[in-house]
């Protein structure tokens, strides 16, 4: 009974961990706002603009599922996942390439 709460406690703190992962949106609006830091008022909405419409021309999805598995595996040690947050955050990743 005992290591099952201690379980179920486990699960419940994990979640929010999962949920906070970036969109690739968000991601991109970070990445432009950190490249565009100490900018101000107009010169920063116009930096942000090209900054963000220069993202949109993505590359292709990786083809192989070596290639998927090594970009996900590249952004999970780029956002320092372990444990269950790494499981999740590839599993998804695998599906979505």
């Amino acid at each position: 009974m005992k290591a099952s709460f201690l379980l179920a406690a486990a699960l419940l703190l994990s979640l929010p961990l999962a949920a906070n992962a970036a969109t690739p949106q968000q991601q991109r609006m970070a990445d432009c706002s950190a490249k565009n830091k100490g900018l101000k008022g107009d010169a920063y909405k116009s930096a942000q603009s090209t900054c963000l419409s220069s993202h949109a021309a993505t590359p292709a999805a990786p083809t192989t599922p070596q290639e998927r598995m090594k970009k996900c595996n590249a952004d999970a040690a780029t956002k320092k996942l372990a444990g269950d947050a790494r499981k999740t955050f590839m599993s998804s990743c695998l599906k979505a390439s």
